[in-house]
Parts: structure tokens; C-alpha cells; sequence
């Protein structure tokens, strides 16, 4: 087997990227990413891919690749275990003190990497990238996603940006804090908001899909936010309490207006209002309960204590498998020696 270059000896840039039935674009995807990489760090970089139990020759293509590049490391999860952790277990395996997510459908330009470095040297430790056009997407899904980021906006405490997702550039000590966090249902965008240090949004027009068709369908895009408000809000269990004094004072309205009608000799008719309003009653009492039952259910699974995912296998070159990962630090200094370094040495 033909080395084209030794590995690394030191690692500056880890580039994560979750895979679930990508093979049609996934040439296109290293080379581009792999190029952005080089660009700036020479051959200081790692590109992880996490194939996410897919179906077609996904995994393959990410071997071969692995095979004869010892920059990129193939890791199999065990089965599907979605988006949010196949990115979690990419994060649990970086070695460089900076991380570069985005996702494998090209729909993130990976070139947007050096200016987004050039943020970091300025001294954020989050660069998010803020979609200010989605190409290639129906206008419901557009319509949904506004109005997903909205409702959320108005429901928890910590400020999550509009119009984001995963693609973002951070330096090692957020790494760190957010692979710290064993919640299982997670929502990392979040989840690095609530993290907190500094953070600065990056303004950029997401690119259609480069092949094949999208794995978020409206199923996964609802789970994905109800994970987000049961993770980050109480306001459902509050809606609870809103709705029975609701309906309290309702039912007190009614009772002073059958008095009064009592009082004045007449007889209130409306068996069929009433058997309506038992209905929906009914009706809301069954929602109630089935708000209590999601977050007892998250409580319960969470008392588990289950892994949040299971590799299979982790596959590297030769010439970097015995190339043990770096222990992560949690950095108490903000943009740590290591962290400046790299961006030193990658200006």
C-alpha cells in the first residue's frame, strides 16, 4: 500500500463530518474538504467520518478513502442512532484544537473554512455559520424552519441564533465542555449555545444538495424539535397550568350564568354544548398528560445511563494506527497556548 504522506505528527484542524447513505457525493465531499483543509494546514489536519449505519456502499467508500489517506479516520457506528449523536461520537474522537463540523451533503461550503478562521483569530471561540439564503429547498421547509426557529426563540432562556445549524468552526475547550454533557437527547446547536465564551455568527448562502436526496424528511424534523423545547424549555409544563386556569374560569363564567338563569325562573337548555365541552375537556386533559408522559419518558431513558452511541469500528491508515488521541483538556484560559499556536502556525 503506496503512503502518499507520513502523518502528521501534530494535529491542529479536525474536520467532523456525520454520513447516512452519502456515497453518491462522497468523493466530491473529501475532495473539497480536504482541499480546504490543505490549503491552510498543510497536512496538520484529520477529516473524521462517522458512518451513521447506512444502507448503501457509504461505508465502503469511507474505507477505501481511509485506506489510502492517513489524514481521514472511518468510524462505523453499530447501527442508526441519528444525526446529533453520529456527530457526538465524531467530536469524542478529534484530536486538533480546532473543529470544523458540517455536514456530508455539500449544502455547507467547506471552503468557508479560512474565513471562518479568520473569526477565530480574532478571538471567538464559536463561528456558526447563519444561513441567509437556502438554495435548493421548498419554500415549506424554508416556511417551517423560520417558524421552528422563532417558536423556539420565544420558549427557552438561552439565546439560540436564528436560521443555524451544525456547520461552525470551535476552538478544543468547547469541544471539551460539550463532550462533557451526557444528555442523550441532544440538540448541539444548543447545546453550544448554552456553553457559552465568545460567539459570532458568519452570514453565508446554503448551497443546494450535490447529490442525492435529503435524510432530514418531516418526520426527523419534528423529533429533532421536539428534542430542542424539551431539552431547553419548561414552558410545555407551564401550558398545563395555563390551561386549567383557563378553563377554570371558564367553568366559573358558566356557573354565575346558570344561577342567574336558575334565580330568574328559566331552565338552561344545551346537552349537546355540554357533552362538547366534556369532549374537549377530555381532549385537553389527554394532551396534558401526554406533555407529563414526553418528559418523564426523556427522564426515564436518561436514568439509564445507556451509551449514547456504540462504534463498531474505527479504521485509520497504517502509518496512523498507532496514533493514540490526545486527552481533552478542558482549557481554563480562553483560546489556550495550543489553540493559539495552531492559529498562529495555520495564519
Amino acid at each position: 500500500m503506496q503512503v502518499s504522506q507520513p502523518y502528521p505528527s501534530s494535529c491542529e484542524l479536525s474536520v467532523v463530518i456525520p454520513v447516512y447513505n452519502e456515497e453518491a457525493g462522497l468523493d466530491a465531499l473529501i475532495e473539497r474538504v480536504t482541499a480546504a483543509a490543505h490549503a491552510i494546514f498543510a497536512d496538520r489536519y484529520e477529516l473524521i467520518l462517522v458512518n451513521d449505519g447506512s444502507k448503501d456502499g457509504s461505508w465502503n467508500a469511507i474505507c477505501q478513502h481511509a485506506d489510502r489517506d492517513p489524514r481521514i479516520v472511518a468510524i462505523n457506528l453499530s447501527r442508526n442512532h441519528g444525526h446529533q449523536l453520529a456527530l457526538t461520537a465524531g467530536l469524542h474522537h478529534v484530536r486538533g484544537q480546532l473543529v470544523f463540523v458540517l455536514d456530508a451533503d455539500l449544502q455547507d461550503p467547506p471552503e468557508l473554512l479560512g474565513p471562518m478562521l479568520e473569526r477565530v483569530r480574532e478571538g471567538y471561540d464559536v463561528v456558526y455559520g447563519q444561513r441567509i439564503k437556502r438554495h435548493g429547498e421548498t419554500a415549506f421547509k424554508r416556511g417551517t424552519a423560520a417558524m421552528f426557529y422563532r417558536t423556539l426563540a420565544s420558549m427557552v432562556d438561552t439565546h439560540i441564533p436564528r436560521d443555524t445549524g451544525d456547520f461552525r468552526l470551535m476552538t478544543r475547550r468547547v469541544v471539551d465542555q460539550l463532550n462533557a454533557m451526557p444528555e442523550r437527547y441532544r440538540f448541539i446547536r444548543g447545546l453550544v449555545s448554552y456553553i457559552g465564551f465568545n460567539q459570532t455568527a458568519f452570514p453565508y448562502e446554503r448551497d443546494a444538495r450535490y447529490a442525492g436526496e435529503t435524510n432530514y424528511p418531516l418526520r426527523k424534523m419534528i423529533a429533532l424539535a421536539v428534542d430542542a423545547i424539551t431539552s431547553f424549555s419548561v414552558v410545555p409544563l407551564r401550558f398545563a397550568s395555563h390551561l386549567g386556569m383557563l378553563f377554570g374560569l371558564a367553568g366559573l363564567a358558566s356557573l354565575v350564568w346558570v344561577v342567574g338563569a336558575w334565580m330568574q325562573g328559566g331552565a338552561v337548555q344545551g346537552w349537546a354544548s355540554l357533552a362538547a365541552l366534556t369532549l374537549i375537556l377530555g381532549s385537553v386533559q389527554l394532551l396534558v398528560l401526554g406533555v407529563f408522559g414526553e418528559y418523564l419518558g426523556r427522564m426515564y431513558m436518561e436514568g439509564k445511563q445507556r451509551p449514547l452511541f456504540i462504534v463498531s469500528e474505527v479504521r485509520r491508515h497504517p502509518a496512523a494506527a498507532n496514533e493514540e488521541p490526545e486527552p481533552a483538556p478542558v482549557a481554563e484560559k480562553r483560546n489556550g497556548a495550543k489553540v493559539n499556536e495552531a492559529i498562529r502556525v495555520a495564519g
